[in-house]
Parts: structure tokens; sequence; C-alpha cells
């Protein structure tokens, strides 16, 4: 009897670019991919902070190197993957709570040019490179849960995550005789420097707490797994859909 072979989650060989890979979601992100073998170009608008996680990671034993990068510079971003990345991960992100009646033409428009804008051109841009070169590849967004419900004062935040979701169905489908996949992740609140404003309320706290299912917030260590998942060949067969990791927020 043939058996099956377990796909590897290997990325020795393989190059990497995480968008805000530097803190928060998009750190471990980086250090995943690393671990894995890829060799990991962390890009985030702050030159320090970048190097500095990269030398991190240098000194763990694995492969990275900074790179500052603006997301809302499409030229940048299209300069930036002029030679393909074989992973590409899309951890920046903005926020800007409040209630929708109260809402500002430029809170909506500085969420929008980094979740939204930023994330279609950095796609397009990876996408693109991968198709020239005839190299299949995968594109990985840490979108949200809110992404597939609604919030209390999320009324842009979720616009622009809903945005990512419909934008990568679509790539999804114009990409895939290609060999190049794209997907999302969607967390539930996790515990990074974005979310410290929602947890220095209390009532927020309530909020998420009755919301998700299993009996904590989410970690920066959750996300890891999926991100290596999605990377690899484990997850060959894998494109335009969404990896909830809410701890069943979404069940209902």
């Amino acid at each position: 009897m043939r058996l099956p072979k377990t796909p590897a989650f290997d990325l020795s060989g393989k190059r990497a670019l995480v968008a805000g890979g530097a803190t928060g979601i998009g750190l471990g992100a980086s250090v995943a991919l690393a671990e894995a073998g890829a060799v990991v170009t962390i890009a985030a608008r702050r030159n320090d902070v970048v190097e500095g996680a990269a030398e991190a990671i240098c000194q763990a034993g694995w492969q990275a190197k900074g790179l500052s990068l603006d997301l809302t510079d499409v030229d940048a971003v299209r300069a930036a993957c002029v030679e393909p990345f074989d992973v590409v991960v899309n951890s920046a992100g903005f926020a800007k709570h409040s209630p929708a009646v109260e809402t500002t033409p430029e809170d909506f428009d500085a969420v929008m040019a980094i979740n939204l804008r930023g994330a279609y051109f950095l796609s397009a841009a990876a996408g693109k490179a991968l198709i020239d070169a005839g190299k299949p590849g995968s594109i990985i967004h840490i979108s949200s849960q809110m992404g597939h419900v609604g919030g209390l004062e999320r009324a842009v935040y979720c616009a622009s995550k809903w945005g990512v979701e419909g934008m990568v169905k679509s790539m999804a489908i114009e990409w895939g005789k290609a060999g190049v996949r794209i997907n999302t992740i969607c967390p539930t609140f996790i515990k990074t420097p974005l979310t410290e404003q929602t947890f220095s309320r209390p009532e927020m706290v309530e909020w998420v707490l009755s919301k998700i299912k299993l009996p904590r917030i989410g970690e920066v260590e959750d996300i890891m797994g999926a991100v290596l998942y999605l990377a690899s060949d484990a997850s060959a067969m894998v494109t335009g859909t969404s990896l909830m990791i809410d701890g069943g927020w979404t069940a209902d």
C-alpha cells in the first residue's frame, strides 16, 4: 500500500516579505517564516524598528533583513517587489475607532490608505512579479474577523477589512492558473500595540470576552501557525479563502 506523504512546512530557499513585520502579529509572522527556513525581508516605515527586528531574528540563528517601506507609496511598493518573493505577508494595519456618525473624512482616508489601498497595490505588485517570472507563490493578508461581521465603533475598520476579503477572492480567481495563491487570516482581538486602546476600556474588554467562545484573548503565537501553513506547500490547494482564528466569534 502506498501511503500519502505529509506536505512539507519547510521554507528553506524561499524569499519572504512581511509588510508591517517588525511588531505585533507581523513580527510573529516574520519569526514563523524565518524559523521555517525562509530569508525574510521585514518591511515597515521606521527603519530603526525594522532593523531591530531583523537583528533579533538573526541573533536567534535565522535569516532576516530590514527594509524601510511606506505601504501608501505605490511606486516604492512596486520597486520592492521587482524581484519576486515566494511568500508575501501583509500585516500592516491602522485603526481609528469611533461611532460611525463621528467619523471624519481624514480618519476614513487614513484607515483606507493602509488597510485597503496599501493591501491592494502590494498584492498587485507581488502578484505581477510572480506571474512575470513564471513562479508560484503565496500572498497572505492579515485581515480580521471584522471582515466578516460588524462591531462597535468599527464601521470604518470593518469597511476596510470587508474590502480586503472581496479583493482577495477576485485576485485568487485571476491568478489561480499562474499558481499564485492569495488568502487572508482573520484573527479575533490579539494582544498587540494596535489593540491597546481597546483593552484600556473595561467595557470593551467585557464586550470582546462575551463574543469569544474560548475563555481568553488571543495571543500573537495563535497566528504564527496559520501563517506558516498558508506560506507552505501544506496549503497548496488553498486560495481565495479566509482562515478564521477568532476563538469562535463568528460561529454564531
